[in-house]
């Protein structure tokens, strides 16, 4: 199903954002917006917009293309977020490195120290999907070029997490630098998760 944007909010509201009548909704990013906790850089960075909503099932998925082709400068990003406090969320994106390649990544953080892991892709990649599943308190993101073929990015566990989640996009310019994201074609429907089959728990 198609969301209504009557029901998102705003963690950090940007100047420039608008939502058209297709239900597409652009930001404009601001420069040195940024997330990340601690870990490396030993900077903490809290102030990127987040377009959010609450969810309070606890097993579904939540699918949305980003569009990026404005992008240009170092570290520009814009993708699919889990926003819970500064200390603990998990967000998916494409950062822009240069036209040689960009970085399709996830960041974790949890108990406020953030990790980052990456793959490299083609520079030309200006559109991608992204669909955030919940289990539990278990997230598994994945990533597609088509909205019809998805492959898994990460499984992770966000710690003290609530009943009630706050999901959404992002968009951010860490450095000198603005770019419009799109964002389109969102939807809350049943967990495209399965439940695991292999393995069983230890006793």
């Amino acid at each position: 199903m198609k969301l209504n944007f009557k029901e998102f909010y705003w963690i950090r509201e940007p100047k420039q954002w608008k939502v058209s009548l297709d239900q597409t909704l652009q930001i404009i990013t601001e420069p040195h917006t940024d997330l990340w906790q601690r870990t490396y850089y030993h900077f903490r960075n809290d102030n990127a917009p987040c377009y959010v909503i609450d969810i309070d099932e606890k097993y579904f998925s939540f699918t949305v293309k980003v569009d990026f082709k404005e992008a240009h400068h170092r570290f520009d990003q814009a993708g699919i977020i889990i926003y819970l406090t500064s200390e603990s969320w998990l967000k998916a994106s494409v950062e822009y490195q240069d036209e040689s390649f960009n970085q399709l990544g996830t960041v974790v953080t949890n108990q406020g120290y953030s990790d980052w892991s990456t793959t490299k892709i083609d520079s030309k990649i200006r559109e991608i999907w992204y669909r955030l599943s919940r289990r539990d308190d278990d997230f598994r993101i994945e990533c597609s070029f088509d909205g019809i073929n998805f492959e898994q990015m990460r499984i992770t566990h966000l710690i003290n997490c609530k009943d009630t989640i706050r999901t959404g996009i992002y968009a951010c310019s860490p450095e000198d630098s603005s770019f419009k994201a799109v964002f389109s074609n969102m939807k809350i429907e049943e967990c495209k998760w399965d439940k695991h089959d292999g393995q069983q728990p230890d006793k």
